[in-house]
Protein backbone atom coordinates (compact mmCIF):
# COMPACT_ATOMS: atom_id res chain seq x y z
CA UNK A 1 0.00 0.00 0.00
CA UNK A 2 1.17 3.59 -0.78
CA UNK A 3 3.04 5.62 2.07
CA UNK A 4 -0.03 7.96 3.10
CA UNK A 5 2.07 10.24 5.29
CA UNK A 6 2.91 12.62 2.95
CA UNK A 7 -1.02 13.14 2.20
CA UNK A 8 -1.55 12.74 6.34
CA UNK A 9 0.76 16.12 6.33
CA UNK A 10 -1.20 17.83 3.62
CA UNK A 11 -4.61 16.71 4.98
CA UNK A 12 -3.40 18.25 8.31
CA UNK A 13 -2.50 21.49 6.67
CA UNK A 14 -5.97 21.65 5.19
CA UNK A 15 -7.12 21.40 8.88
CA UNK A 16 -5.51 25.11 10.19
CA UNK A 17 -7.55 27.90 10.35
CA UNK A 18 -8.33 29.85 7.26
CA UNK A 19 -5.82 32.28 6.30
CA UNK A 20 -5.69 36.22 7.28
CA UNK A 21 -6.43 36.53 3.67
CA UNK A 22 -9.42 34.32 3.25
CA UNK A 23 -10.96 36.09 6.89
CA UNK A 24 -10.72 39.70 5.64
CA UNK A 25 -12.56 38.65 1.97
CA UNK A 26 -15.33 36.95 4.71
CA UNK A 27 -15.02 40.25 6.76
CA UNK A 28 -15.85 42.17 4.05
CA UNK A 29 -18.52 40.41 2.78
CA UNK A 30 -20.43 39.66 5.73
CA UNK A 31 -22.68 42.43 5.83
CA UNK A 32 -24.12 41.31 2.31
CA UNK A 33 -24.25 37.81 3.22
CA UNK A 34 -26.31 39.28 5.83
CA UNK A 35 -28.79 40.81 3.39
CA UNK A 36 -28.43 37.85 1.08
CA UNK A 37 -29.49 35.10 3.97
CA UNK A 38 -32.11 37.73 4.25
CA UNK A 39 -33.35 37.66 0.83
CA UNK A 40 -32.18 33.85 0.33
CA UNK A 41 -33.86 32.92 3.72
CA UNK A 42 -37.45 31.39 2.35
CA UNK A 43 -35.32 29.72 -0.66
CA UNK A 44 -35.42 26.28 0.82
CA UNK A 45 -36.86 22.79 -0.48
CA UNK A 46 -40.65 22.50 -0.10
CA UNK A 47 -41.78 18.78 -0.40
CA UNK A 48 -44.46 17.99 0.77
CA UNK A 49 -45.93 21.41 0.86
CA UNK A 50 -44.96 24.61 0.52
CA UNK A 51 -44.73 25.29 3.92
CA UNK A 52 -42.35 22.36 4.75
CA UNK A 53 -38.95 22.06 4.79
CA UNK A 54 -36.72 18.51 3.93
CA UNK A 55 -35.07 17.41 7.26
CA UNK A 56 -31.48 18.30 8.23
CA UNK A 57 -30.91 13.98 7.12
CA UNK A 58 -32.15 14.16 3.95
CA UNK A 59 -30.21 17.69 3.26
CA UNK A 60 -27.60 16.07 4.42
CA UNK A 61 -28.31 13.21 1.67
CA UNK A 62 -30.77 14.45 -0.51
CA UNK A 63 -30.99 10.89 -2.39
CA UNK A 64 -32.26 9.35 0.91
CA UNK A 65 -35.66 6.92 0.33
CA UNK A 66 -38.34 9.83 1.27
CA UNK A 67 -42.17 8.69 1.75
CA UNK A 68 -44.46 9.66 -1.09
CA UNK A 69 -48.06 11.36 -0.31
CA UNK A 70 -49.84 8.48 -0.50
CA UNK A 71 -49.85 4.80 -1.64
CA UNK A 72 -48.09 4.68 -5.03
CA UNK A 73 -48.89 2.52 -7.81
CA UNK A 74 -45.57 2.29 -9.32
CA UNK A 75 -41.82 2.47 -7.72
CA UNK A 76 -40.32 3.67 -10.86
CA UNK A 77 -40.54 4.21 -14.23
CA UNK A 78 -38.70 3.57 -17.33
CA UNK A 79 -39.32 6.06 -20.64
CA UNK A 80 -38.38 4.66 -23.91
CA UNK A 81 -38.31 8.02 -26.07
CA UNK A 82 -38.80 7.96 -29.79
CA UNK A 83 -36.59 10.60 -30.51
CA UNK A 84 -37.96 12.56 -33.87
CA UNK A 85 -41.18 11.60 -33.67
CA UNK A 86 -43.56 8.42 -34.89
CA UNK A 87 -46.40 8.40 -36.42
CA UNK A 88 -49.40 7.86 -34.12
CA UNK A 89 -52.05 7.27 -36.63
CA UNK A 90 -49.53 4.80 -38.85
CA UNK A 91 -49.13 2.97 -35.13
CA UNK A 92 -51.80 2.70 -32.55
CA UNK A 93 -54.44 5.28 -33.73
CA UNK A 94 -56.18 3.72 -37.17
CA UNK A 95 -58.25 6.35 -39.24
CA UNK A 96 -60.78 4.99 -41.89
CA UNK A 97 -61.56 8.13 -43.04
CA UNK A 98 -57.81 8.74 -44.39
CA UNK A 99 -58.60 5.34 -46.05
CA UNK A 100 -61.53 6.63 -47.86
CA UNK A 101 -60.56 9.66 -48.87
CA UNK A 102 -56.83 9.27 -49.42
CA UNK A 103 -55.75 11.63 -52.05
CA UNK A 104 -58.16 13.84 -51.08
CA UNK A 105 -57.92 17.87 -49.58
CA UNK A 106 -57.21 18.58 -46.07
CA UNK A 107 -60.60 19.28 -45.05
CA UNK A 108 -59.91 21.95 -42.26
CA UNK A 109 -57.45 24.58 -42.34
CA UNK A 110 -53.68 23.66 -41.57
CA UNK A 111 -52.44 24.85 -37.86
CA UNK A 112 -49.21 26.01 -37.40
CA UNK A 113 -46.96 23.98 -38.80
CA UNK A 114 -43.15 23.34 -39.12
CA UNK A 115 -42.50 22.85 -42.48
CA UNK A 116 -42.76 25.31 -44.87
CA UNK A 117 -44.98 25.33 -48.60
CA UNK A 118 -48.73 23.92 -49.73
CA UNK A 119 -50.41 21.46 -47.86
CA UNK A 120 -50.36 17.85 -49.01
CA UNK A 121 -53.54 16.16 -49.54
CA UNK A 122 -54.77 13.32 -46.74
CA UNK A 123 -52.53 10.21 -46.72
CA UNK A 124 -53.96 7.10 -45.55
CA UNK A 125 -52.13 4.98 -43.08
CA UNK A 126 -49.27 3.02 -44.96
CA UNK A 127 -49.63 -0.56 -42.91
CA UNK A 128 -52.64 -2.34 -42.11
CA UNK A 129 -54.13 -2.77 -38.74
CA UNK A 130 -54.71 -5.95 -36.77
CA UNK A 131 -56.98 -6.32 -33.29
CA UNK A 132 -54.73 -7.56 -30.94
CA UNK A 133 -54.92 -9.40 -27.90
CA UNK A 134 -58.10 -10.14 -25.31
CA UNK A 135 -58.65 -6.21 -25.16
CA UNK A 136 -59.09 -6.08 -29.20
CA UNK A 137 -57.27 -2.78 -29.56
CA UNK A 138 -55.73 -2.15 -33.26
CA UNK A 139 -52.49 -1.92 -33.56
CA UNK A 140 -50.24 -1.87 -37.16
CA UNK A 141 -48.35 -4.49 -38.91
CA UNK A 142 -45.35 -1.66 -37.57
CA UNK A 143 -45.38 -2.98 -34.38
CA UNK A 144 -45.80 -6.65 -34.70
CA UNK A 145 -43.90 -7.33 -31.27
CA UNK A 146 -45.17 -4.57 -29.03
CA UNK A 147 -48.70 -5.65 -29.90
CA UNK A 148 -48.21 -9.16 -28.26
CA UNK A 149 -48.38 -7.39 -24.85
CA UNK A 150 -51.40 -4.73 -25.88
CA UNK A 151 -53.10 -6.70 -23.03
CA UNK A 152 -50.68 -4.63 -20.59
CA UNK A 153 -51.07 -1.38 -22.08
CA UNK A 154 -52.86 1.74 -21.46
CA UNK A 155 -52.40 3.74 -25.15
CA UNK A 156 -53.25 7.19 -25.06
CA UNK A 157 -54.57 8.78 -28.30
CA UNK A 158 -55.43 12.45 -27.08
CA UNK A 159 -51.94 13.40 -26.24
CA UNK A 160 -51.19 17.81 -26.73
CA UNK A 161 -47.91 19.49 -26.79
CA UNK A 162 -47.09 23.18 -28.37
CA UNK A 163 -43.92 22.94 -29.95
CA UNK A 164 -43.91 22.31 -33.32
CA UNK A 165 -40.34 22.08 -33.86
CA UNK A 166 -38.20 19.44 -31.87
CA UNK A 167 -36.17 21.58 -29.22
CA UNK A 168 -39.24 22.73 -28.25
CA UNK A 169 -41.49 19.85 -28.00
CA UNK A 170 -38.76 18.28 -26.42
CA UNK A 171 -38.42 20.31 -23.50
CA UNK A 172 -42.03 20.50 -22.72
CA UNK A 173 -41.73 16.80 -22.58
CA UNK A 174 -39.33 16.20 -20.51
CA UNK A 175 -39.85 19.58 -18.26
CA UNK A 176 -43.21 21.13 -18.89
CA UNK A 177 -41.84 24.28 -20.48
CA UNK A 178 -40.54 24.86 -23.81
CA UNK A 179 -38.83 28.34 -23.67
CA UNK A 180 -36.86 27.96 -19.91
CA UNK A 181 -34.60 26.13 -18.24
CA UNK A 182 -36.30 24.06 -15.83
CA UNK A 183 -35.83 20.46 -13.97
CA UNK A 184 -36.57 17.38 -16.12
CA UNK A 185 -39.34 15.43 -14.96
CA UNK A 186 -36.78 12.41 -13.63
CA UNK A 187 -35.34 14.90 -11.25
CA UNK A 188 -38.61 15.85 -9.82
CA UNK A 189 -39.21 12.13 -8.98
CA UNK A 190 -36.37 11.69 -7.32
CA UNK A 191 -36.48 14.92 -5.54
CA UNK A 192 -39.96 14.12 -4.24
CA UNK A 193 -38.95 10.49 -3.43
CA UNK A 194 -35.29 9.97 -2.99
CA UNK A 195 -34.22 6.51 -4.04
CA UNK A 196 -33.85 3.12 -2.91
CA UNK A 197 -30.25 2.54 -3.92
CA UNK A 198 -27.59 4.89 -2.32
CA UNK A 199 -25.22 3.31 -4.17
CA UNK A 200 -26.39 4.18 -7.78
CA UNK A 201 -28.23 7.32 -9.36
CA UNK A 202 -31.39 8.21 -8.91
CA UNK A 203 -32.13 9.02 -12.06
CA UNK A 204 -30.06 7.27 -15.25
CA UNK A 205 -30.63 8.36 -19.35
CA UNK A 206 -28.94 5.65 -21.56
CA UNK A 207 -27.65 7.37 -24.67
CA UNK A 208 -29.50 10.35 -24.57
CA UNK A 209 -29.81 12.89 -27.37
CA UNK A 210 -26.93 15.45 -27.32
CA UNK A 211 -29.53 17.46 -30.03
CA UNK A 212 -32.52 19.57 -29.80
CA UNK A 213 -31.69 20.71 -26.06
CA UNK A 214 -29.07 18.43 -24.83
CA UNK A 215 -28.23 18.15 -20.95
CA UNK A 216 -31.32 20.75 -20.49
CA UNK A 217 -33.67 17.56 -20.97
CA UNK A 218 -32.42 15.68 -18.34
CA UNK A 219 -30.84 18.68 -16.22
CA UNK A 220 -31.84 19.05 -12.62
CA UNK A 221 -32.02 23.03 -13.08
CA UNK A 222 -32.46 24.87 -9.88
CA UNK A 223 -33.11 21.74 -8.28
CA UNK A 224 -30.24 20.86 -5.94
CA UNK A 225 -27.71 19.20 -8.52
CA UNK A 226 -27.89 15.64 -7.03
CA UNK A 227 -31.03 15.08 -8.62
CA UNK A 228 -29.31 15.88 -12.25
CA UNK A 229 -29.26 12.77 -14.33
CA UNK A 230 -26.89 10.75 -15.22
CA UNK A 231 -25.74 10.17 -18.79
CA UNK A 232 -24.55 6.75 -19.74
CA UNK A 233 -22.82 7.71 -22.97
CA UNK A 234 -25.18 9.65 -25.31
CA UNK A 235 -26.52 9.04 -28.89
CA UNK A 236 -23.58 9.44 -31.32
CA UNK A 237 -22.10 6.86 -29.57
CA UNK A 238 -22.31 2.75 -30.23
CA UNK A 239 -23.08 0.69 -27.71
CA UNK A 240 -19.23 -1.07 -28.54
CA UNK A 241 -18.12 1.98 -27.46
CA UNK A 242 -19.28 2.00 -23.63
CA UNK A 243 -20.83 -1.14 -22.82
CA UNK A 244 -17.26 -2.42 -21.43
CA UNK A 245 -16.83 1.54 -19.36
CA UNK A 246 -20.52 2.66 -19.52
CA UNK A 247 -19.32 5.55 -17.30
CA UNK A 248 -15.83 6.98 -17.85
CA UNK A 249 -13.57 6.50 -15.03
CA UNK A 250 -15.83 4.84 -12.56
CA UNK A 251 -13.08 2.37 -11.02
CA UNK A 252 -10.18 4.08 -10.01
CA UNK A 253 -7.68 1.66 -10.99
CA UNK A 254 -4.32 2.68 -9.79
CA UNK A 255 -5.09 3.17 -5.93
CA UNK A 256 -6.34 0.98 -3.30
CA UNK A 257 -9.96 1.08 -2.27
CA UNK A 258 -8.61 3.02 1.23
CA UNK A 259 -6.41 4.93 -0.47
CA UNK A 260 -9.14 6.33 -2.51
CA UNK A 261 -11.14 6.99 0.60
CA UNK A 262 -8.72 8.92 2.05
CA UNK A 263 -7.89 10.93 -1.06
CA UNK A 264 -11.61 11.69 -1.23
CA UNK A 265 -11.76 13.07 2.62
CA UNK A 266 -8.98 15.21 2.32
CA UNK A 267 -10.92 16.92 -0.74
CA UNK A 268 -14.55 16.89 0.75
CA UNK A 269 -12.70 18.61 3.73
CA UNK A 270 -10.98 21.09 1.51
CA UNK A 271 -14.64 21.60 -0.82
CA UNK A 272 -16.63 21.85 2.97
CA UNK A 273 -14.31 24.54 4.30
CA UNK A 274 -14.49 26.32 1.11
CA UNK A 275 -18.59 25.90 1.16
CA UNK A 276 -18.17 27.60 4.79
CA UNK A 277 -16.74 31.06 3.36
CA UNK A 278 -19.89 30.65 0.33
CA UNK A 279 -23.15 29.64 2.49
CA UNK A 280 -25.24 29.84 -0.43
CA UNK A 281 -23.33 27.64 -3.67
CA UNK A 282 -25.64 25.36 -4.24
CA UNK A 283 -23.02 23.54 -7.27
CA UNK A 284 -20.36 23.40 -4.63
CA UNK A 285 -22.84 21.19 -2.52
CA UNK A 286 -23.73 19.54 -5.84
CA UNK A 287 -20.41 18.96 -6.57
CA UNK A 288 -19.87 17.25 -2.59
CA UNK A 289 -22.36 15.04 -3.11
CA UNK A 290 -21.21 14.04 -6.45
CA UNK A 291 -18.05 13.09 -4.98
CA UNK A 292 -19.32 10.84 -2.62
CA UNK A 293 -21.75 9.18 -5.03
CA UNK A 294 -18.96 8.38 -7.12
CA UNK A 295 -16.70 6.50 -4.73
CA UNK A 296 -19.96 4.50 -3.56
CA UNK A 297 -20.95 3.86 -7.01
CA UNK A 298 -17.38 1.59 -7.23
CA UNK A 299 -18.90 -0.77 -5.47
CA UNK A 300 -22.30 -1.77 -6.91
CA UNK A 301 -22.32 0.22 -10.62
CA UNK A 302 -19.79 -2.32 -12.25
CA UNK A 303 -22.11 -5.10 -11.69
CA UNK A 304 -25.05 -3.45 -12.78
CA UNK A 305 -23.47 -2.67 -16.41
CA UNK A 306 -22.57 -6.45 -17.00
CA UNK A 307 -25.06 -7.01 -19.27
CA UNK A 308 -23.29 -9.66 -20.84
CA UNK A 309 -23.70 -12.08 -17.61
CA UNK A 310 -27.28 -12.18 -18.44
CA UNK A 311 -28.66 -15.53 -20.13
CA UNK A 312 -28.24 -16.41 -23.61
CA UNK A 313 -32.38 -16.76 -23.55
CA UNK A 314 -32.83 -13.38 -21.52
CA UNK A 315 -29.97 -11.23 -24.75
CA UNK A 316 -32.39 -13.18 -27.37
CA UNK A 317 -35.42 -12.07 -25.79
CA UNK A 318 -34.29 -8.38 -25.83
CA UNK A 319 -32.13 -9.19 -29.39
CA UNK A 320 -28.85 -8.81 -28.66
CA UNK A 321 -28.17 -11.62 -30.89
CA UNK A 322 -29.29 -9.27 -34.09
CA UNK A 323 -26.68 -6.70 -35.20
CA UNK A 324 -30.42 -5.01 -35.88
CA UNK A 325 -31.87 -4.91 -32.21
CA UNK A 326 -28.92 -5.38 -30.48
CA UNK A 327 -28.64 -1.28 -29.63
CA UNK A 328 -32.01 -0.68 -27.77
CA UNK A 329 -31.58 -4.25 -26.62
CA UNK A 330 -29.21 -2.93 -24.97
CA UNK A 331 -30.52 0.05 -23.40
CA UNK A 332 -33.29 -1.99 -22.79
CA UNK A 333 -31.80 -4.60 -20.83
CA UNK A 334 -29.52 -2.23 -18.95
CA UNK A 335 -32.93 -0.38 -18.06
CA UNK A 336 -34.13 -3.67 -16.80
CA UNK A 337 -31.25 -4.52 -14.76
CA UNK A 338 -31.01 -0.67 -13.23
CA UNK A 339 -34.94 -1.14 -12.32
CA UNK A 340 -34.56 -3.84 -10.40
CA UNK A 341 -31.16 -2.33 -8.30
CA UNK A 342 -33.36 0.25 -6.93
CA UNK A 343 -32.80 2.73 -9.60
CA UNK A 344 -35.72 5.67 -9.47
CA UNK A 345 -35.84 6.82 -12.89
CA UNK A 346 -34.34 5.36 -16.01
CA UNK A 347 -34.61 6.59 -19.75
CA UNK A 348 -33.72 5.12 -22.76
CA UNK A 349 -33.49 7.05 -25.87
CA UNK A 350 -33.58 5.82 -29.73
CA UNK A 351 -32.43 8.96 -31.30
CA UNK A 352 -32.33 10.74 -33.64
CA UNK A 353 -34.46 8.59 -36.13
CA UNK A 354 -38.24 9.37 -36.01
CA UNK A 355 -38.32 12.65 -38.16
CA UNK A 356 -39.79 11.65 -41.63
CA UNK A 357 -40.90 14.19 -43.66
CA UNK A 358 -40.13 11.97 -46.92
CA UNK A 359 -39.72 8.12 -47.16
CA UNK A 360 -41.96 7.78 -43.99
CA UNK A 361 -42.72 3.62 -45.38
CA UNK A 362 -39.02 2.63 -45.27
CA UNK A 363 -37.41 5.06 -42.62
CA UNK A 364 -40.39 4.00 -40.21
CA UNK A 365 -39.91 0.33 -40.87
CA UNK A 366 -36.19 0.75 -39.83
CA UNK A 367 -36.66 2.23 -36.85
CA UNK A 368 -39.46 -0.07 -35.75
CA UNK A 369 -37.54 -3.43 -36.57
CA UNK A 370 -34.81 -1.64 -34.08
CA UNK A 371 -36.81 -1.17 -31.20
CA UNK A 372 -39.84 -3.26 -31.61
CA UNK A 373 -38.45 -6.72 -30.36
CA UNK A 374 -36.71 -4.74 -27.67
CA UNK A 375 -39.51 -2.72 -26.37
CA UNK A 376 -41.89 -5.96 -26.47
CA UNK A 377 -38.73 -7.90 -24.57
CA UNK A 378 -38.66 -5.68 -21.59
CA UNK A 379 -42.35 -5.52 -21.23
CA UNK A 380 -42.49 -9.15 -21.38
CA UNK A 381 -39.14 -9.54 -18.53
CA UNK A 382 -40.28 -7.61 -16.24
CA UNK A 383 -44.30 -9.30 -16.10
CA UNK A 384 -42.08 -12.68 -15.76
CA UNK A 385 -40.11 -11.25 -12.81
CA UNK A 386 -43.13 -9.34 -11.08
CA UNK A 387 -41.17 -5.65 -11.50
CA UNK A 388 -44.10 -4.74 -14.53
CA UNK A 389 -46.54 -4.27 -11.48
CA UNK A 390 -44.75 -1.21 -9.60
CA UNK A 391 -42.78 -0.11 -12.56
CA UNK A 392 -43.98 2.32 -15.09
CA UNK A 393 -43.39 1.74 -18.33
CA UNK A 394 -43.66 4.98 -20.75
CA UNK A 395 -43.23 4.95 -24.66
CA UNK A 396 -43.53 8.38 -26.03
CA UNK A 397 -42.15 10.58 -28.92
CA UNK A 398 -42.11 14.76 -28.47
CA UNK A 399 -45.68 14.11 -30.81
CA UNK A 400 -46.57 12.94 -33.37
CA UNK A 401 -46.91 13.40 -37.59
CA UNK A 402 -49.92 14.90 -39.71
CA UNK A 403 -52.38 12.96 -41.37
CA UNK A 404 -51.13 15.04 -44.68
CA UNK A 405 -48.33 14.08 -46.71
CA UNK A 406 -45.32 16.46 -47.53
CA UNK A 407 -42.49 15.54 -50.21
CA UNK A 408 -45.15 12.55 -51.52
CA UNK A 409 -44.40 10.03 -48.82
CA UNK A 410 -43.80 11.97 -45.49
CA UNK A 411 -45.10 13.46 -43.06
CA UNK A 412 -44.66 17.22 -41.05
CA UNK A 413 -44.71 17.50 -37.31
CA UNK A 414 -47.92 16.94 -35.20
CA UNK A 415 -48.36 18.15 -31.53
CA UNK A 416 -52.03 18.65 -31.69
CA UNK A 417 -53.04 15.12 -30.90
CA UNK A 418 -50.58 11.95 -31.03
CA UNK A 419 -50.48 8.89 -28.96
CA UNK A 420 -48.32 7.60 -26.42
CA UNK A 421 -48.60 4.39 -24.25
CA UNK A 422 -48.25 3.26 -20.83
CA UNK A 423 -47.75 0.00 -19.30
CA UNK A 424 -47.34 -1.90 -15.63
CA UNK A 425 -47.24 0.82 -13.10
CA UNK A 426 -50.62 0.45 -12.14
CA UNK A 427 -51.84 2.13 -15.19
CA UNK A 428 -55.42 -0.40 -16.81
CA UNK A 429 -54.13 -2.96 -18.74
CA UNK A 430 -55.86 -3.23 -22.62
CA UNK A 431 -57.38 0.28 -22.22
CA UNK A 432 -57.56 2.78 -24.64
CA UNK A 433 -57.92 6.90 -23.80
CA UNK A 434 -59.01 9.75 -25.15
CA UNK A 435 -59.30 10.40 -28.96
CA UNK A 436 -58.32 12.80 -31.88
CA UNK A 437 -60.82 13.54 -34.50
CA UNK A 438 -61.59 11.19 -37.55
CA UNK A 439 -58.61 12.71 -39.36
CA UNK A 440 -56.47 12.21 -36.59
CA UNK A 441 -55.20 15.76 -36.67
CA UNK A 442 -56.32 17.03 -33.22
CA UNK A 443 -57.26 15.75 -30.12
CA UNK A 444 -61.04 15.86 -29.50
CA UNK A 445 -61.86 13.29 -26.73
CA UNK A 446 -60.35 13.26 -22.98
CA UNK A 447 -57.45 15.76 -24.39
CA UNK A 448 -53.67 14.87 -21.74
CA UNK A 449 -51.64 17.90 -21.93
CA UNK A 450 -48.36 17.23 -21.30
CA UNK A 451 -48.97 18.98 -18.07
CA UNK A 452 -51.95 16.78 -17.38
CA UNK A 453 -49.59 13.60 -18.54
CA UNK A 454 -46.76 14.68 -15.78
CA UNK A 455 -49.39 14.83 -13.28
CA UNK A 456 -50.86 11.48 -14.05
CA UNK A 457 -47.05 10.06 -13.82
CA UNK A 458 -46.24 11.78 -10.54
CA UNK A 459 -49.86 10.48 -8.89
CA UNK A 460 -48.87 6.98 -9.85
CA UNK A 461 -45.52 7.82 -8.14
CA UNK A 462 -47.58 8.55 -5.03
CA UNK A 463 -46.86 11.83 -5.82
CA UNK A 464 -49.58 14.63 -5.84
CA UNK A 465 -48.55 17.23 -8.29
CA UNK A 466 -49.52 20.47 -6.97
CA UNK A 467 -47.51 19.53 -3.11
CA UNK A 468 -44.27 18.58 -4.95
CA UNK A 469 -43.16 22.43 -5.20
CA UNK A 470 -39.75 24.16 -5.05
CA UNK A 471 -39.18 27.80 -4.33
CA UNK A 472 -36.28 29.40 -6.69
CA UNK A 473 -36.52 33.45 -7.00
CA UNK A 474 -39.03 34.32 -4.77
CA UNK A 475 -41.92 31.76 -6.37
CA UNK A 476 -43.03 28.12 -5.34
CA UNK A 477 -42.16 25.98 -8.97
CA UNK A 478 -43.22 22.85 -9.72
CA UNK A 479 -43.24 20.09 -12.80
CA UNK A 480 -46.91 21.17 -14.09
CA UNK A 481 -46.49 25.01 -13.66
CA UNK A 482 -49.79 26.73 -12.73
CA UNK A 483 -52.08 23.22 -14.62
CA UNK A 484 -52.34 19.81 -14.64
CA UNK A 485 -55.21 17.56 -14.30
CA UNK A 486 -54.84 13.83 -13.28
CA UNK A 487 -55.99 11.26 -15.73
CA UNK A 488 -57.79 9.20 -13.38
CA UNK A 489 -59.67 7.08 -15.83
CA UNK A 490 -56.45 5.27 -17.05
CA UNK A 491 -55.57 4.16 -13.18
CA UNK A 492 -56.48 0.52 -12.65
Amino acid sequence: MTDLKPLQSLYRRVEKPQSRRSWLRAAGLGFGSLALAGLCGDENHAYGNSQSALSISQADNPLAPRAPHFAPKAKRVIFLFMHGGPSSIDSFDPKERLVRDHGKPLPIKRPLAFADGPVGPLMKPLWPFKHCGESGIPVSDLWPHVRECVDDMTIIRSMVGEGVDHGAALLQTFTGVSNFVRPSMGSWAVYGLGTENQNLPGFITIKPALSHGGAKNWSSAFLPGAYQGTAIGNSGLKVDDIKNEPIEYLLGKHLSPDEQRFELEMLQNINRRHKELRKQDPQLEARIQAFELAFRMQTEAPEAFQVDKESDATKKLYGLDNPITADFGWQCLLARRLAERGVRYIQCTHSYKWDQHEDLYNLHNKNAREVDQPIAGLLKDLKARGLLKDTLVIWAGEFGRTPVSESGDGRDHNPYGYTIWMAGGGVKPGFVYGATDDIGYHAVEDRMHIHDFHATVLHLLGLDHERLTYRFSGRDFRLTDVAGVVAKQIIA
